[in-house]
């Protein structure tokens, strides 16, 4: 894999989401590679068990866009929403499998919206699909598929309060 291309398209991709945008939903986007994949991770500090490290953190809940070596064979973009050691977040109570359970029932509203996605995992991932790679509109993908994730990220919002300590 080229990881210097694909860092380059990602970046490209994220400097074309407007900081009103982000700002809009309170979201923060990170590009990097992890895993040996090239992503873009958007996520809130307050979904973390870390303010200072949300990336770190134990306890988190990010979206995350990546390609690796596996995704380019098979000529995919792969997306997902991951939740990792909920228990961890300091100021909720959140039983993981509620947390997931909550969430796919208000996702199934916007589940046409999302290309090739499936919510069959267990817990820490509570959503997962994939669009077809094109590297001459991968910008464009990964835009696309963050745009979407801006207008679902209230759900996450909404089921964290449930749990607030």
């Amino acid at each position: 894999m080229d990881y210097t291309l694909y860092l380059e398209k990602f970046y490209l991709a994220a400097s074309e989401i407007p900081e009103e945008t982000l700002s809009k939903y309170r979201l923060e986007l990170s590009v990097g590679t992890i895993l040996e994949s090239v992503a873009l991770k958007v996520y809130k500090p307050e979904w973390s068990g870390d303010l200072l490290s949300p990336l770190n953190a134990v306890g988190r809940i990010f979206f995350s866009i990546w390609v690796n070596d596996e995704t380019i064979r098979k000529n995919k973009i792969y997306y997902n929403i991951h939740a990792l050691k909920l228990r961890a977040l300091k100021d909720y109570k959140i039983p993981a499998r509620d947390f997931a359970q909550n969430f796919r029932k208000e996702f199934l509203l916007y589940q046409k919206d999302w290309p090739n996605v499936s919510v069959d995992y267990g817990p820490l991932t509570l959503m997962q699909g994939w669009i077809e790679l094109n590297i001459d509109d991968i910008e464009k993908n990964i835009h696309e598929l963050a745009q979407k994730f801006f207008k679902i990220s209230f759900i996450i919002d909404r089921i964290l309060e449930r749990y607030k300590k």
